[in-house]
């Protein structure tokens, strides 16, 4: 497919008021397409919107919390009678946290698994008709930590092997009605989700503890995944670190272990301190 080929398409991005949510809806929206943002920050969503009006992009913006079911319903709902149908979804509103499991509060757990895991559930619900009928594309933005967990996320870790065996699930069930599911893991990624993660009691983790200017940019990624998309690719794992650890972690798991834990050892106020 070429990028022309994304003209016109409505396209869904959930969580989109900053990282890659936002740099994915200036990617497919300078392509062409007609995106649909949520969030569930009223005066982010506005100042998001108004960044990608001044890049020419036709946006509606949703105030939606993905982790409410009632939330998802609607924003399909505003989108097929605002737009008529819905072509691709990206499943991007999400939420970490970093303390030992020990420690963590149920609701914290709760609350990751609401946003990353339930939020695609309930978003991919409403939406997949349309996109069957229009043989369209969903996509979730999982992690490196859906296919090899690190200590201190467990939640996160939790949340993000369930989308991941979800999508496999569904991907299986659509594949012959023409519907394309992709699968992206960006590693890490300067975004605010490490500023945003959540500590043991729920509060947040307020600066990262680790270098993000080392890290890949949102922007970077959004790239990646919109051409990930035009090829209609099954999988997109990013960073050279991310492919190392998926690799490591399939044969060779009881090292990773101790390199893992060794690597958080090191951050900035590790729990393992």
């Amino acid at each position: 497919m070429k990028e022309d080929s994304l003209k016109d398409k409505v396209v869904i991005i959930t969580g989109a008021t900053s990282g890659i949510g936002e740099s994915c809806a200036l990617a497919f929206g300078k392509v062409g397409a007609k995106i649909v943002i949520t969030g569930r920050n009223q005066d982010k969503l506005n100042d998001s919107k108004a960044k990608l009006e001044g890049e020419g992009i036709t946006v509606l913006a949703i105030l939606a919390d993905a982790g409410v079911i009632a939330d998802n319903k609607r924003m399909a709902e505003t989108v097929l009678s605002e737009f008529g149908k819905i072509d691709i979804l990206i499943n991007n509103a999400g939420i970490s946290m970093r303390a030992l499991f020990e420690h963590v509060d149920f609701e914290v757990f709760h609350k990751v698994m609401e946003t990353n895991f339930w939020g695609t559930i309930y978003a991919t619900k409403f939406c997949l008709p349309s996109i069957i009928e229009n043989k369209g594309t969903v996509i979730g933005i999982s992690s490196i930590n859906g296919f090899r967990g690190t200590p201190a996320r467990t939640a996160y870790t939790a949340s993000k092997y369930a989308m991941n065996g979800f999508f496999e699930s569904l991907r299986t069930e659509v594949m012959k009605k023409g519907v394309h599911v992709l699968v992206a893991c960006p590693g890490f990624t300067a975004s605010n989700i490490r500023k945003n993660a959540l500590t043991a009691h729920g509060t947040a983790q307020g600066e990262s503890p680790r270098d993000e200017s080392k890290m890949m940019s949102s922007d970077e990624v959004a790239e990646e995944i919109l051409n990930a998309t035009l090829k209609r690719k099954r999988d997109l794992t990013l960073t050279t670190q991310g492919k190392l650890l998926k690799f490591l972690n399939k044969w060779m798991p009881g090292r990773l272990d101790h390199i893992v834990y060794n690597q958080l050892k090191k951050e900035k106020d590790s729990p393992f301190h």
